[in-house]
């Protein structure tokens, strides 16, 4: 069994990349990462879901929404800034313009209508998390702590240097045992190189994914516009290889009405957090900013 996704292997109905909860074979969360142009717009109705859209590389980026317009100022890409995003309520129909580049729109099933928000990027947090070589930048678009206004999304990006390792220590959200929280979540993942303002083609990281009951032990190499599912188990770490800083966008839905983005540690490892306290970040992080890329290299 496996839940990885190679880019492209899920493009449809005009987008790169789409995954919904009956093509993931789950029941909330899902992607869809559309590249826009002149002549190729995007346009789509959130029937049953909510949404979050968030350029990855695309400036100036015209959302209309059941026809009331706003524009997204955007980025020239994942590794160069910190972007500005709209939240979309259930039931919406959208168009989105852009002279050129990708934008993604991070769904959830949901059934409580809320109000359409636009936030400014100098208004999303940036957090440090972990030390080390598990230092990582986690850009909270839409997470319970940072956004309040939907009903059962949560969106994060994170960035982590190269040669360092994210998701660590590994951990789970899939409500077996005594883990509380259920959240299926998607990793969509944009591989850089040192100075790249985007995705880039030659670079690789690595994903591991292993069950509680053991059926699945898998890692993967990922490379730029892969996507992995996450439905159950302990996952992590991510690896990006030195000179090659990794990427990733982070959708989470599940049953639960108040939304949270708690987890279970591997408790194999759980002393790894613990051993954080004799060491000191990574002094590249963070890596961006809403103001562009950070120049502590």
């Amino acid at each position: 069994m496996t839940w990885y996704r190679p880019a492209g292997s899920t493009a449809a109905e005009g987008a790169d990349t789409l995954i919904t909860p009956e093509t993931a074979g789950w029941a909330y969360s899902g992607l869809r990462v559309y590249t826009l142009g002149p002549g190729r717009p995007a346009a789509f109705t959130l029937t049953v879901e909510e949404g979050v859209i968030v350029p990855l590389s695309a400036r100036d980026v015209t959302v209309d929404v059941d026809g009331e317009s706003l524009v997204l100022a955007g980025r020239d890409g994942v590794f160069a800034a910190v972007s500005d995003w709209v939240y979309v309520p259930v039931g919406s129909t959208v168009r989105l313009e852009a002279a050129s580049g990708e934008v993604a729109v991070c769904t959830a099933r949901a059934s409580q209508r809320h109000p359409l928000v636009h936030r400014r990027a100098d208004e999303v947090p940036v957090e440090v998390r972990g030390a080390g070589l598990a230092s990582r930048q986690v850009t909270n678009i839409a997470t319970p702590d940072s956004f309040h206004g939907a009903h059962k999304i949560n969106v994060c990006e994170v960035i982590t240097p190269g040669g360092n390792w994210s998701s660590w220590p590994p951990h789970r959200h899939d409500g077996i045992g005594d883990c509380a929280t259920t959240n299926e979540e998607i990793y969509y993942f944009r591989m850089g190189r040192e100075d790249s303002a985007h995705g880039d083609p030659v670079g690789s990281g690595l994903f591991r994914v292993y069950t509680v009951d053991g059926s699945v032990d898998e890692t993967v190499s990922v490379r730029d516009g892969d996507t992995y599912l996450v439905p159950q188990g302990y996952h992590g770490p991510t690896v990006a290889p030195p000179e090659y800083p990794m990427y990733f966008l982070n959708v989470l839905a599940g049953p639960a009405e108040d939304r949270s983005m708690a987890f279970c540690d591997d408790p194999s490892h759980h002393w790894i957090r613990e051993s954080w306290a004799d060491q000191v970040p990574d002094p590249r992080l963070p890596m961006t900013t809403a103001s562009g890329r950070s120049e502590r290299r």
